[in-house]
C-alpha cells in the first residue's frame, strides 16, 4: 500500500497557519463577532470543533479548520478514518461543526464548506472517489489516516453555499523551508489572551466506531486495509485529539485542529 509520511511537527505547523487564516476571515466576514479557540477544550475536542464563532446576535457556530499545503492540489481530503490501526472514525464523519474552513495554504485560498450539507452530499457518492492513505509519525508511534480525495469542482457543483475566498496575505510555503520551522510558522495566539468560550452547544452524536466505514465506503476499514485507495496518499491527517475521543493519537502539547499536509 502506497502513501506519504509526515511528521507531527510538520502537520502541526500547517494546521496552526490555517487556524490563523480562519480566525481572520471570520472576524472580517462578521464585524463585531468574536472567535474562541477551543482546540484544547475537552468539551469540544470530541466533537471535531476547533473554533467557536460568536456572532453579534448571540448565535454561536462551530468551526472545523483544515490546512492543506500541497502546491497544486485542487481536491479536498475528507478524512474517513483517523487511525486505521485503531479503526477510529475520521473528523469528516463525526465533526459537529457547522462550517469546515478548508485552507489551501500554498494557493492562498480559503473555502468555507457547510459541513452537514457536504457530508450529506458525499456519503451516497463515496464509492465514486478513491481512498488515499497517509502516515504520521508521533514519537515512536506511526499511524495511518484514510480519506477520500474529492475535486473542489464536484463539491462546488453539488453543494449550495460553498464560498471560496482568496486570502489577502496568503502564508505561502517558502521554497526550502519545512513546515514546523520558525520561518514557516506564524505566531500562535496565547491561550491566556482568549476570552472565555461560550457554553458548549448541544452535541451531535458521532457514529459508532464499528459503523464508520460502512457509513462512508463499502467495506470500510477492511477495504482501506486492502489498499482500496490509490498509492501516494494525500498527506492529510487529523491533528491530535484527546485520548478518549474518536480522533488521532495526541502528541504532547498538541492542539486538536486538522491539517492536510
Amino acid at each position: 500500500m502506497g502513501g506519504r509520511s509526515f511528521s507531527m511537527r510538520g502537520v502541526q505547523g500547517a494546521a496552526d497557519r490555517a487556524v490563523q487564516h480562519a480566525r481572520a476571515w471570520l472576524l472580517e466576514t462578521e464585524p463585531g463577532s468574536r472567535v474562541h479557540d477551543v482546540q484544547l477544550d475537552p468539551r469540544f475536542q470530541h466533537r471535531g470543533v476547533d473554533l467557536l464563532w460568536e456572532l453579534p446576535s448571540g448565535e454561536v457556530r462551530g468551526i472545523e479548520v483544515k490546512g492543506d499545503r500541497q502546491a497544486t492540489r485542487r481536491r479536498y481530503f475528507f478524512e474517513l478514518i483517523s487511525n486505521l490501526e485503531k479503526d477510529t472514525p475520521g473528523c469528516f464523519l463525526y465533526s459537529g461543526a457547522d462550517l469546515m474552513l478548508y485552507v489551501f495554504l500554498t494557493q492562498g485560498e480559503l473555502h468555507a464548506l457547510p459541513l452537514p450539507r457536504v457530508r450529506e452530499w458525499f456519503l451516497p457518492r463515496a464509492r465514486e472517489y478513491a481512498l488515499k492513505h497517509a502516515f504520521t509519525q508521533t514519537g515512536a508511534i506511526r499511524y495511518t489516516t484514510v480519506g477520500a480525495v474529492v475535486p473542489v469542482r464536484d463539491v462546488a457543483e453539488g453543494v449550495p453555499g460553498v464560498i471560496t475566498v482568496k486570502l489577502k496575505r496568503a502564508a505561502l510555503e517558502k521554497p526550502g523551508v519545512k513546515p514546523g520551522t520558525p520561518d514557516a510558522e506564524g505566531p500562535t495566539p496565547s491561550a491566556a489572551s482568549e476570552p472565555a468560550a461560550p457554553e458548549a452547544p448541544e452535541a451531535r452524536s458521532p457514529p459508532a466506531h464499528g459503523d464508520v466505514a460502512s457509513a462512508a465506503v463499502s467495506g470500510g476499514a477492511a477495504a482501506a486495509r486492502a489498499g482500496a485507495g490509490a498509492p501516494g496518499g494525500p498527506g492529510a491527517s487529523c491533528r491530535a485529539g484527546p485520548p478518549t475521543a474518536p480522533a488521532c493519537p495526541s502528541a504532547p502539547g498538541a492542539r486538536t485542529g486538522h491539517s492536510a499536509a
